[in-house]
């Protein structure tokens, strides 16, 4: 007597070969590519930025710098816009970076200045913490780079992540409050590597 076999049994078997042999190529293809899946690919993307200074007059200029985003940012209020790493203000005369706690705001941005750095040999963030500020104001001059460590952020599988930059004026002009400057960043969650990955 012949056994009749339901037909989702029938689907199910035909299924699991399936599935198994796209699990198999699924890992062929990523051990032939010997990459890390997970590895973020990026390149150097330098670009320049203008800043002004908190100290000017008018309202509503771009006075803050987030380099996760890339982009200026306007302080009108220290927490009024948002997520900024470095700032830009006038000191005794001259321009400063401010990191947010310098401010009072309560942040993981950090700066650290490197005097005698050339932009493209600064290849890594320095390790020691103790060497960066996180709450007074950083002097600028021409012919240093400064590193900036982001503020924090929720990265990918709710990792806690910063990020980290770096930066050279171009012209540092006190009388007008103005700053403009060349900047790379990296992408890669807590990484201190400012060049990508061969």
């Amino acid at each position: 007597m012949m056994r009749s076999v339901p037909m989702a049994t029938l689907r199910r078997r035909a299924r699991a070969p399936l599935g198994l042999a796209t699990l198999l190529w699924v890992a062929l293809v990523l051990a032939s590519c010997g990459d890390d899946p997970f590895k973020i690919r990026w390149t150097l993307q330098p670009d320049t930025v203008l800043l002004y200074s908190l100290a000017r007059p008018e309202l509503n200029l771009l006075s803050g710098f987030s380099f996760i985003n890339r982009i200026p940012i306007r302080i009108e209020a220290p927490n009024a816009t948002g997520s900024w790493d470095v700032a830009l203000d006038t000191r005794d005369g001259g321009l400063v970076l401010l990191p947010p706690g310098a401010l009072g705001v309560e942040s993981k941005a950090r700066i650290v200045a490197l005097p005698g750095a050339e932009f493209d040999e600064v290849l890594e963030a320095p390790a020691d913490t103790a060497l960066y500020t996180a709450d007074g104001p950083v002097p600028l001059s021409l012919g240093t780079v400064y590193v900036v460590r982001t503020n924090q952020y929720i990265g990918s599988f709710g990792t806690r992540c910063v990020n980290y930059g770096k930066m050279e004026p171009l012209v540092i002009d006190a009388a007008q409050g103005t700053l403009s400057f060349v900047f790379d960043a990296s992408p890669v969650c807590n990484d201190r590597k400012l060049i990508p990955p061969n």
